[in-house]
């Protein structure tokens, strides 16, 4: 697809997921509410109907080396209509089998239902922080004016890129990781809000940032030497105002207020089952007021309710595998055509 077909794509990709809503039926591809999970070490994207576990697409072959039909350690994805965004973020040393050094993807990706990759910011493979390169993009964010958000974690930065693969912001020096004004130190994550600030889960600096587009904090929860967060790995903005952390190292998800109170928490590592260290990767709220949680390495996506029920799962608790309901190190789920604290792919107004 060239950038004038993509540019068309993007003006009509919402009215086609209507129309896809309409019709789609039990286990198709883009059914509102199947769930979408980033299975990690399996270098699988799949959707899962959640009736009965069945996957109904997949995009990756599994394969360890990044090219035109596999990607390598995904590690986040979301839907845009019917075409889906895809961080190849590719696996460390000892991660999996196939990969006893590691193995390099560093591409964030557009990808039709046929598993064809119509455009693509970064080269496969090939891990760098010049133009059209990226180091270890663990996250990207579709925006309502079109252009994507990448967390660029090896380069230390949160970067906005057009179709015509130009940064148009960055946040975050390159390749300098620390705390200070610009700084960033493994971030994980960033979602645009509503006010036009972005947030962003700074991993490594143990802490969540709001941060203006002239680059001024406004908001924060943690700090590089603080005790509230552990590995920050993921942060959304609820329509209540307050904010769902992932907080990785310590095995666990709270949501915190504009004043940093801790409104509950759940525990991963609680769970009969658990391994010692789970160590959530990503938990997003849906619109049933549920929350999804990405328990990487308790193998499983589990959605639990209001009262910390586990109502839904994906995954043999502590059994990796990419047989029938089975994951290997799921790093993030979505719930199809649910963007709940999340940045819509679309202007505020369309907002189902």
């Amino acid at each position: 697809m060239n950038l004038s077909h993509l540019k068309i794509w993007a003006c009509t990709a919402l009215a086609a997921a209507s129309a896809l809503s309409l019709q789609a039926q039990g286990n198709h591809f883009n059914t509102p509410g199947n769930v979408l999970i980033s299975d990690q070490y399996n270098n699988r994207l799949i959707e899962v109907n959640p009736d009965n576990n069945e996957v109904v697409w997949t995009f990756g072959n599994g394969s360890s080396v990044a090219g035109p039909h596999s990607v390598v350690g995904v590690n986040d994805a979301q839907r845009i209509g019917p075409i889906t965004l895809v961080a190849g973020t590719g696996v460390p040393a000892g991660a999996e089998p196939t990969c006893p050094n590691g193995c390099a993807d560093n591409r964030v990706m557009l990808v039709d239902s046929s598993g064809n990759i119509l455009w693509q910011y970064g080269q496969a493979g090939v891990t760098g922080s010049g133009p059209n390169q990226l180091n270890t993009p663990v996250q990207n964010t579709w925006l309502p004016d079109h252009h994507i958000l990448i967390t660029d974690q090896g380069n230390m930065r949160v970067i906005e890129v057009t179709h015509q693969k130009e940064i148009v912001w960055q946040y975050g020096q390159t390749g300098v990781a620390g705390d200070g004004a610009d700084q960033l130190n493994n971030p994980n994550s960033a979602e645009l809000l509503s006010n036009g600030d972005i947030l962003i889960a700074d991993e490594s600096n143990n802490r969540v940032i709001e941060v203006t587009r002239a680059k001024q904090i406004v908001w924060s929860y943690g700090c590089a030497t603080c005790s509230e967060l552990n590995a920050a790995a993921f942060a959304s903005r609820l329509p209540d105002g307050t904010t769902l952390i992932t907080d990785g190292g310590n095995n666990r998800i709270l949501d915190v207020d504009f004043a940093g109170n801790v409104i509950w928490t759940y525990y991963t590592n609680a769970r009969p089952g658990s391994v010692s260290n789970p160590a959530p990767s990503r938990a997003v709220m849906l619109k049933n007021g549920n929350v999804l949680i990405s328990d990487q390495y308790n193998m499983q996506v589990i959605e639990i309710d209001a009262s910390q029920n586990i109502v839904w799962s994906q995954g043999t608790i502590a059994v990796p595998g990419d047989g029938f309901d089975l994951l290997n190190g799921p790093y993030d789920a979505k719930v199809v055509g649910d963007y709940t604290g999340l940045t819509p792919p679309f202007p505020a107004d369309h907002r189902r």
